[in-house]
């Protein structure tokens, strides 16, 4: 098969290696994806740079854990009849060394999810690691139905998909964004009320929050937990909750004094380490989602696998939204 790989960590343009492989083969318990298209997280790019440093996992990586495609072989334990059946899946690469940046990918059965009829391949490469983020941001302090829910990042991706699954869960959702264009999105994803952050101090922020959700907001999914943490401190219920997956200072401070007198729960999360039963739910009400109105994923560009480096390096530059996808 066709792959992108890379052996040491580094550069997109001095690392990767465009070639052939073995086609893998599944083994039980497996199924193996003809992929058409692979979705390309930031973690990924913060893998191939060793950002966290952690070194190379296996001595060959093929990244990307999301991808989408037709399963064309089965293992062993695995009923035929899914062969032929259109998926998306997710943790390709978690945990594994070979991720969906190449002509086929191995993954166990569970992790290969159907495909709805009209859901384009490149839709549901964008699926897993952004979809499975928000639905236990949404979800793992319990139910949310008839509960205020912000949503800190409204429109990008996995804010995007928090909207809808919270929305979709029953809740109130509010979102806070930071330009004209990201306010557009967020209702259009389900919410019922955004506010702008660019441009305003933390008291307006605040007092805008309050005056939409009195009493308090229940629950915030977080993407800024450094930047946004003195904000949703104040905007908090007695009793709420905050789950928060990505922040840009590694040991930001926490107002520990208002976020305990006010007994908040906070959840720190790494998608790679849900629980299966967390991913395997949020792999469903993803599903229930795309048969609303929810709007889908705008992409942003495509590329070709033999564009891999600047795929990686288009990431790392880029200012907008949207997705960006390998196609295969």
């Amino acid at each position: 098969m066709n792959a992108a790989w890379y052996e040491k960590q580094g550069p997109a343009r001095d690392v990767f290696v465009i070639g052939k492989m073995p086609d893998p083969a599944p083994g039980p318990g497996d199924v193996r994806i003809r992929v058409a298209a692979s979705g390309i997280n930031p973690g990924e790019v913060k893998k191939r740079q060793d950002a966290y440093g952690l070194g190379m996992p296996y001595p060959r990586v093929i990244p990307h854990s999301d991808g989408a495609g037709t399963i064309d072989r089965v293992g062993e334990g695995v009923s035929a009849s899914r062969i032929g059946e259109r998926v998306w899946c997710y943790g390709a690469q978690s945990y594994r060394p070979f991720g969906t940046a190449a002509e086929y990918v191995v993954v166990p059965s569970a992790q290969a999810v159907p495909l709805l009829d009209g859901v384009s391949f490149e839709q549901g490469a964008c699926l897993g690691i952004p979809g499975i983020t928000a639905h236990r941001a949404v979800h793992c302090a319990g139910p949310v139905a008839g509960r205020s829910v912000l949503v800190q990042g409204g429109a990008g991706a996995v804010g995007c998909c928090a909207v809808g699954l919270a929305r979709l869960a029953g809740a109130r959702v509010f979102a806070a964004v930071r330009s004209e264009a990201d306010a557009a999105v967020a209702p259009r994803a389900g919410a019922h009320e955004v506010v702008r952050t660019d441009g305003r101090s933390t008291e307006e922020i605040v007092g805008q929050l309050r005056a939409l959700i009195a009493g308090g907001v229940d629950h915030i999914v977080e993407v800024a937990f450094d930047a946004n943490i003195g904000v949703d401190a104040e905007l908090l219920a007695l009793g709420g909750s905050l789950a928060a997956y990505a922040t840009r200072n590694a040991a930001p401070p926490i107002p520990f004094r208002p976020l305990l007198f006010k007994n908040i729960r906070l959840f720190f999360l790494g998608s790679d380490d849900f629980p299966a039963r967390a991913k395997a739910a949020a792999a469903e009400a993803l599903n229930a989602m795309l048969n609303t109105a929810w709007p889908r994923f705008e992409i942003d560009r495509r590329f070709s696998l033999a564009e891999i480096a600047a795929t990686h390096e288009y990431l790392e530059a880029r200012r907008g939204s949207g997705r960006v996808v390998v196609t295969l």
